[in-house]
């Protein structure tokens, strides 16, 4: 087949389509604003780029000059911040269960008479650790402040002892930790978590954008109607059911050059006939009086046209993810330069992936005649492969059959890739591997869905589920 022939299924597609989502604004809201809308949501939520301020209460048995200091410094950390003094248990647990704080830190009777005794006097820490983020960054806090009070008392009292101080420093932590962040270092959760994120929302959507653009021909019975507009060469306005403009200049022509009238009145029953492909027309429709041949009911299935015309019919979801997806790396791209062929490398990734996810919902709808089906599909298998990708919880301390589960999912060596090149700035050559399998994945699962609509256009009997 000619290449103009498979460029004209492409263009033909691609309007048949525009003009669906121009005459339906909610089809055109999920294509094109709510993937820009969740970009922007995403990022303003993790605006604030640091966790700081986290609500504790401190129940002070104590009320002495060292406990003071003790509330002094949890209160100055940038990362606690004192909301409550409580007087009881009770009343500190509900407010634990109220989410009004999220710890409590409770300094014992004699807390201040036993540091100055050089006895132990420890801290109690009550922390909520359902919300792991957060107890963690308190559990450093309160450390912290443990640490800092800790080492003032017995720096103060080997001076008394008459040690200068910087050797009292010195025996008092001889060991002592230098640490260095090599990637993240400011720990940037703008960086961390929103950058993964989006993908990951970008991803969900892509997939119901794939499951639902092929699934509404099935299930309104419009697979076949769809099919013989962008093969036929006469093409025709799908959506107001009335013939196009370059079909009545053709008619027009015809009955300028002496063509019997009748040819128009066929023109018709082919376009009624390829809006119901199952359907065959009685012979008074399908022949005319001056001994026409029978009339089609849909033209032959060809791969190339087939193809083609689901390459159109998803330009503009590609097209408008695409554009998504660059504002998407712009605010990811860190404050440090990175190099343009990270950058393009994981755009590159970002584009398979869109275009993959948009395959597989396609694959899903296809394989089950159902969009119901699909969507339960894409939801089942996209959602929740977030949590598998290693980003929030390691990937090494997941069990073997996740780990599986994890490596058969496209986000998770596309957050691989895109880890180890915005964030970690590592060789491009590291994620070659990434990208080849992803543009592999994307042929394969193309050609399937190629392939499950050319079945499903053989089935018409099986349209119309939903």
């Amino acid at each position: 087949m000619r290449l103009t022939q498979l460029s004209k299924a492409f263009i033909r597609s691609a309007a048949y389509e525009r003009r669906f989502l121009r005459k339906n604004p909610w089809d055109l809201t999920m294509v094109v604003w709510i993937p820009l809308l969740t970009v922007l949501l995403i990022w303003w939520i993790f605006s604030q780029t640091q966790i700081t301020n986290l609500p504790i209460g401190v129940i002070d048995q104590d009320n002495g000059p060292v406990a003071n200091t003790a509330v002094r410094y949890l209160d100055a950390s940038p990362t606690l911040s004192v909301r409550q003094m409580y007087y009881s248990a009770a009343e500190a647990e509900s407010a634990i269960l109220q989410r009004d704080i999220y710890a409590v830190v409770i300094i014992p009777e004699d807390f201040s008479r036993n540091i100055l005794s050089s006895k132990s006097a420890p801290l109690i820490l009550q922390v909520n650790a359902q919300y792991g983020t957060h107890s963690g960054i308190i559990q450093t806090g309160v450390q912290a402040v443990a640490g800092t009070l800790s080492a003032g008392v017995e720096i103060q009292r080997l001076i008394k002892q008459g040690m200068a101080p910087s050797q009292a420093a010195i025996a008092y932590s001889p060991i002592s930790i230098q640490r260095i962040s090599l990637f993240n270092a400011a720990t940037d959760y703008q960086q961390f978590l929103a950058s993964t994120v989006i993908p990951a929302l970008l991803h969900i959507l892509a997939m119901v954008i794939g499951a639902t653009t092929i699934g509404r021909e099935l299930r309104d019975r419009q697979l076949g109607r769809w099919y013989g507009f962008i093969a036929s060469a006469q093409a025709y306005d799908n959506i107001s059911g009335s013939i196009s403009d370059s079909v009545s200049a053709n008619i027009s022509a015809n009955i300028s050059a002496n063509v019997n009238n009748n040819v128009a009145d066929n023109t018709v029953q082919k376009i009624a006939a390829l809006s119901q492909p199952a359907t065959k027309l009685p012979n008074s429709a399908a022949k005319d009086n001056t001994n026409q041949k029978p009339v089609s009911t849909l033209p032959s299935v060809h791969m190339g046209v087939l193809l083609f015309g689901l390459l159109g019919k998803y330009f503009w979801p590609m097209l408008t993810y695409g554009l998504w997806s660059i504002l998407a790396l712009w605010l990811a791209t860190p404050q440090e330069s990175v190099a343009s062929s990270a950058v393009f490398a994981t755009y590159l990734g970002l584009l398979l992936l869109m275009m993959l996810s948009f395959w597989l919902g396609a694959i899903f709808t296809l394989g089950s005649f159902s969009l119901r089906m699909g969507l339960s599909a894409t939801g089942f298998i996209s959602a929740p492969s977030y949590a598998f990708a290693g980003v929030t919880f390691p990937y090494i301390a997941i069990s073997d059959s996740a780990k599986h589960w994890s490596d058969a999912l496209p986000l998770t060596h596309y957050l691989k890739l895109h880890i180890a090149q915005m964030q970690m700035q590592a060789p491009v050559a590291i994620s070659l591997p990434i990208l080849y399998g992803l543009a592999i994945a994307t042929v394969v699962a193309m050609m399937l869905t190629t392939l499950l609509t050319k079945r499903a256009l053989a089935h018409p009997e099986r349209w119309g589920a939903r």
